[in-house]
């Protein structure tokens, strides 16, 4: 039947949608008019919720910026657009403009953490927020430093007079006397314009007078913070460039902003602190810089990089703000381009790049203040020019090209070496570490290394609990190595939280795995002391401590796998309950009467050994098993079975798959039953208590949870001799200053080498060229007779294996490996190793000559 009502709408679709936002438009308009109105005749800094976003729509959208009659230029262009909307400003921003709090709680943080190791605490610190519109920065940096008491002034500079007068209006309810409102454009604020005024009156300068004045006695700005202008700011350059002549030596300056950007513009550029989330696709590129080109809002990519360009990197960071449609925003957190070294010398570059090169080859370090650039740079015969760290070529190459330093030189600790996160070998990884705790028993350890002061360590880093355990002996130096970057990510946080955290914090994040206030803490008291990079993994991955859904720390990684099938499998089978009563067993006896009889019928079935745990993909990814350790497990499960001496190259890859779920099942009883004998679980063992129950509990975890252990790494100095390597071991053992190591901890790596492949003797090599004389390498491997410690005792090593899992015993409380050596350097590999020297080391680059 036919409408009686004629259609008044054109059939066109097209012309259908713009009728109709223009009606909405218009309706918009109306609504806007009428609640002005309103507003004028009642509170105009009070609108209702609804008055404040029609006016922030109006002023957004739908008015013109045509000056308003103000005149030309970007002050009448800001007023134009912020006068209908001052009153509202703060209300309508708060979902906006993402990341100002992250961004003072950096900031705040740096400068407490100056503070605090400042030898001679000076009260007169300088804030100068650059586009600080409303003043809304500086009353929100009242949740992380007392405003008033920690800044001498604050100066507040803005180019538009409507959010000046709601700053004024802001400070006087406040009753902040050092907070000053300075209406200028940035480009012509001047710090001894109003320094040096004691009269309250600010009163512009003549432009010759920035020239003949003595500015010596005005010092520098402690910080200057960017929220949300830059991108505001038609002439950035010459901004950025007047706040490098205002930032103090040891100032810290803050951005945060809109931005979008391409992968492709940063890839040869090792400065920016890391790329996490960085990238914009295409899309995104071309819609958010057309959207906000109609409020003049600048996203070209030139913003942020001269940003990065003209200062060091601290700490960067790359966000959605997800609540209106993903806008792209960052923060970023700098210093002066110039480090300040730890000699109060800024005009030593180059010091801060000598003392790291030498702390990461285990090098004599020569200041080149004290010492002339002629015998510096004298090349040392006993060690060769080229052993130099792959941090120290990097900041040569940015020297040269007057680029700033790698981020990690303007960390507040030189923990971190730097390293090229774009390379295969390091984004093989996929953003994810393996292991959350470590494997490896540090009693044991501790047992057999008896380390001393005087000792300087290299090990694998794992999840960092056994690089803990060596720091609670004091060594000299321990170089933590490790391919995975995010393992090293996971030993900074470690790291951090020590120097950082009391007692309490840290034992809910690492005891228990959960912090509902992780990500504050990261923000506000760990952000000090990280690489930018590994402050990047951990902002984005904060939910696996604070999420609900998370099970936390412990069932993260690739090793959550075997963790997850576990708990799936006490689930569906019902005996959960079995491994809670295995855990809160408090004897042997009791605990073997629940293994044998409820839980080990299930956990070592044939059927799940051949349906899950003996597949290859599954013992690489959730146990971190690689194919050649496999290899190795299965020939001497082959030689128990036929009395023929164990070996991988003995069988061919048919014979050795042909058995593989025999071997993976008897390799499986050999490590969990002799554990269960002889290790109570919920009391002595922290490594399957953390597997069964995923936290620690405060009567089993291991020695770095302790509170004793707390109050000793938690000194001022108590990192200071670690170095972390993210690169294969032959790397940076290569890069070691010969005859310095004492010991290696090189856990089970040697597995991972193809049965005689030459890369094992080079490494082996290696080691023997780095180790002094004496000096010992610790192992574990999965095979009893590992086929490579014969080439270490042809290589100058004495070997001796002082664990081996026969007849039901266990190597330690793990018991994962069939295996443990220590291995004896007991001669030198021609050429001879020559003894460490103390005279100066040697660089055929001139860093004397090189400026940032």
């Amino acid at each position: 039947m036919a409408s009686l009502t004629p259609n008044i709408l054109p059939k066109d679709p097209h012309t259908q949608i713009i009728i109709v936002a223009a009606t909405l438009v218009l309706l918009i308009g109306v609504i806007f008019a009428v609640t002005f109105q309103e507003t004028k005749k009642g509170d105009e800094e009070n609108p209702s919720a609804l008055g404040s976003f029609l006016r922030f729509f109006y002023a957004s959208f739908l008015k013109p910026h045509n000056g308003d009659g103000l005149g030309e230029g970007q002050q009448a262009a800001l007023e134009s657009f912020y006068k209908a909307q001052a009153g509202v400003y703060d209300a309508t921003r708060k979902r906006l403009l993402r990341g100002r709090e992250d961004m003072l709680g950096l900031v705040a943080a740096q400068l407490v953490q100056k503070a605090a190791s400042e030898r001679t605490h000076d009260p007169k610190r300088i804030w100068v927020d650059i586009g600080g519109g409303t003043g809304w920065n500086i009353e929100a940096m009242s949740e992380y430093v007392d405003v008033p008491e920690f800044f001498s002034s604050v100066y507040l500079v803005d180019f538009s007079p409507s959010l000046c007068e709601v700053a004024r209006k802001r400070f006087k309810r406040l009753g902040w006397k050092n907070v000053k409102v300075v209406c200028q454009d940035a480009r012509a604020f001047r710090l001894e314009d109003h320094e040096n005024d004691t009269s309250g009156i600010l009163v512009p300068q003549s432009p010759s007078s920035y020239y003949t004045r003595d500015n010596g006695s005005v010092g520098g700005v402690d910080l200057i913070t960017l929220s949300y202008s830059l991108s505001m700011i038609p002439d950035f350059y010459s901004v950025i460039d007047s706040i490098v002549s205002l930032l103090s030596p040891t100032g810290v300056i803050g951005a945060v902003d809109f931005y979008v950007q391409s992968n492709v513009d940063l890839t040869c550029r090792n400065y920016t602190g890391g790329l996490v989330n960085r990238h914009v696709n295409w899309f995104g590129r071309l819609f958010w810089r057309a959207w906000f080109d109609v409020d003049r809002v600048g996203l070209e990519a030139g913003r942020r990089d001269y940003l990065e360009y003209r200062f060091g990197t601290v700490l960067s960071t790359n966000s959605r703000n997800t609540l209106l449609g993903s806008i792209p925003y960052y923060v970023w957190v700098g210093c002066q381009k110039r480090p300040a070294s730890s000699l109060n010398s800024p005009n030593f570059p180059h010091e801060i790049v000598h003392r790291l090169d030498a702390a990461a080859t285990e090098s004599p370090y020569l200041s080149p203040i004290n010492h002339t650039s002629a015998l510096s740079h004298t090349v040392d015969n006993s060690t060769p020019p080229e052993l130099r760290s792959k941090a120290f070529n990097a900041a040569i190459v940015n020297l040269s090209a007057n680029l700033p330093l790698p981020s990690f030189f303007y960390q507040n600790h030189h923990w971190r070496i730097h390293y090229d996160d774009q390379l295969k070998k390091h984004k093989q990884f996929k953003n994810e570490y393996i292991y959350a705790f470590t494997w490896e028993d540090s009693r044991v350890d501790q047992r057999l290394l008896k380390l001393t002061s005087d000792d300087v360590v290299l090990a694998i880093t794992s999840a960092g609990d056994n690089i803990l355990s060596y720091a609670l002996s004091s060594p000299a130096r321990i170089h933590a190595v490790d391919l995975n970057p995010n393992q090293n990510h996971l030993l900074e946080l470690k790291v951090a939280s020590f120097t950082a955290l009391p007692y309490s914090d840290f034992w809910k994040i690492f005891g228990l795995g959960k912090h509902p206030n992780f990500r504050n803490l990261l923000i506000s008291r760990l952000s000090p002391h990280m690489s930018s990079r590994s402050f990047q993994y951990w902002l984005s991955h904060a939910e696996v401590f604070t999420s609900p859904r998370s099970k936390g720390l412990y069932e993260t990684g690739g090793s959550r796998h075997a963790i997850r099938v576990l708990r799936l499998l006490s689930t569906a089978l019902c005996f959960s309950s079995q491994i809670k009563a295995l855990l809160e067993s408090k004897t042997l006896n009791e605990q073997r009467e629940i293994w044998r009889k409820r839980i080990r019928p299930i956990i070592m079935s044939r059927l799940l050994s051949y349906f899950v745990v003996s597949q290859e993909k599954f013992l690489w990814a959730a146990l971190g098993v690689p194919h050649n350790q496999l290899a190795m497990l299965e020939a001497d499960h082959i030689a128990s079975e036929t009395h023929i001496p164990a070996s991988p190259l003995a069988h061919s890859p048919k014979e050795l798959n042909s058995d593989r779920t025999s071997a993976v099942w008897e390799y499986m009883v050999q490590t969990l039953d002799p554990v269960i004998e002889l290790s109570l679980i919920g009391e002595d063992n922290p490594y399957y208590l953390v597997c069964l129950q995923g936290s620690y509990s405060q009567r089993c975890h291991p020695d770095y949870l302790k509170p004793k252990s707390h109050q000793k790494l938690s000194r001022g100095n108590a990192f200071d001799g670690l170095r972390i390597h993210t690169d294969e071991i032959n790397e940076v053992v290569s890069r070691l200053t010969p005859g310095t190591l004492t010991v290696a901890v090189v856990m089970d790596s040697m597995d991972w080498f193809d049965p005689g492949a030459a890369e094992a003797a080079t490494q082996i090599e290696k080691l023997n060229r780095a180790l002094k004389l004496g000096g010992r390498v610790l192992l574990r491997s999965a095979a009893l007779t590992p086929w490579y410690i014969a080439t270490f005792e042809s290589m100058g090593f004495e070997g001796k294996r002082v664990g081996a899992r026969i007849a039901g015993a266990c190597i330690d409380r793990v018991n994962m490996y069939a295996s443990c050596y220590i291995l004896t350097k007991t001669e030198n590999l021609a050429p001879l190793t020559p003894k460490p020297t103390h005279g100066c080391r040697g660089s055929s680059v001139d860093l004397d000559k090189l400026e940032i």
